[in-house]
């Protein structure tokens, strides 16, 4: 086992034994959620595109879970799994089999454990997929679940960046860009209100992961350093995130008798840089974790990428769970297990 392995290795087993000392009903005490709504992109969907030629459908995808691909943008499990399993729920039935299920049954109804609304590549507003935006999703959940489903329900919300980056595809103004971050987490606030308006008593919602810290960024370094400017407007999201959340629980816990948090959080951006850099106090200070387990054999090839012959274009290690990133965008099931136990800690507050 090489440096890598050994110390994401012992990263992972510290937060275990850090957070695993709290079990699960003991940290959900009051709050027991039946069912989970999760809506956003592809750190949460587990199998909306069934679309066969899109990377999450394609080899090596799926490799360690389930064995062949299944939509999740990882070899595994995503953060939609470990949010669940900690909840004590199976894991929402993807919107996309749902629908597919309606129709088979003539819209009878079978008992479900939540619903997957996420789509891969989506954002708050339209991005350069054509699959359904944060708003449309929300229709979605509004006109295919009815009030019994959504009694004590609690809802996941991913934002990973997706607008920003068709932003700046569109050619967008530097001059603008701060502006129309912004209007991104004016969106996200509005979307979660109204999640919550509509039933949803608790709702979790994503920080901005270290953008710069991803290898689609860091491959121009050979994957040895983060782009600190676009982590520093990641930053800058995150505060007016963070802000707009508390000014949120805030004006909710004025029209209330009771002390009740019910916007949280994960911060995503601690959480990562934790596990890429290790523990500060250990004198963690140089990126560890940077370069994918998949990858292209050259820019113009991505994990998955094969040419007309059927001949494979991408590069694969040995072991995933040696890695944090999967592909040049998203971690391993052993990176999303390592950024969940960094974060679950958030959750006993519910």
């Amino acid at each position: 086992m090489d440096s890598q392995k050994l110390l994401f290795s012992l990263f992972t087993i510290l937060l275990l034994s850090e957070q695993g000392s709290a079990g699960h009903n003991d940290l959900i005490r009051e709050f027991r959620p039946k069912k989970l709504y999760v809506f956003g992109d592809s750190y949460v969907d587990t199998g909306n595109i069934g679309i066969s030629n899109y990377s999450s459908r394609k080899y090596p995808y799926g490799i360690t879970f389930p064995g062949k691909p299944s939509g999740r943008f990882s070899d595994g499990r995503v953060l939609t799994d470990y949010v669940a399993r900690y909840l004590g729920l199976k894991p929402p039935i993807p919107f996309r089999v749902l629908f597919k299920d309606l129709k088979r049954r003539q819209g009878r109804k079978k008992n479900i454990n939540g619903v997957n609304f996420a789509y891969g590549g989506t954002g708050v507003f339209n991005t350069s997929v054509s699959f359904p935006n944060m708003t449309t999703q929300i229709d979605l959940f509004h006109k295919f679940i009815d009030e019994t489903d959504i009694q004590s329900s609690i809802a996941l919300v991913s934002v990973s960046g997706n607008d920003y980056s068709f932003y700046l595809a569109r050619n967008g103004s530097l001059q603008g860009f701060k502006g129309f971050m912004i209007s991104v987490v004016d969106q996200i606030i509005w979307n979660l209100k109204r999640i919550h308006s509509l039933g949803v008593k608790k709702v979790i919602v994503t920080g901005l992961a270290p953008l710069g810290c991803l290898p689609h960024f860091t491959n121009s370094s050979s994957f040895t350093q983060c782009n600190s400017d676009i982590n520093s407007l990641v930053t800058f999201h995150n505060l007016l995130l963070n802000q707009s959340i508390s000014k949120l629980n805030n004006n909710n816990n004025e029209t209330t008798t009771k002390n009740n948090t019910n916007f949280f959080i994960l911060d995503m951006y601690a959480s990562f840089m934790s596990i890429i850099f290790g523990n500060p106090k250990q004198g963690g200070k140089k990126p560890l974790l940077l370069k994918p387990c998949c990858f292209g054999v050259s820019d113009a090839f991505s994990c998955g990428s094969v040419d007309e012959k059927g001949n494979k274009k991408f590069s694969l290690c040995e072991d995933p769970k040696s890695a944090f990133f999967w592909d040049s965008l998203h971690p391993t099931q052993q990176g999303w297990f390592a950024a969940f136990s960094a974060l679950q800690f958030i959750l006993k507050n519910l």
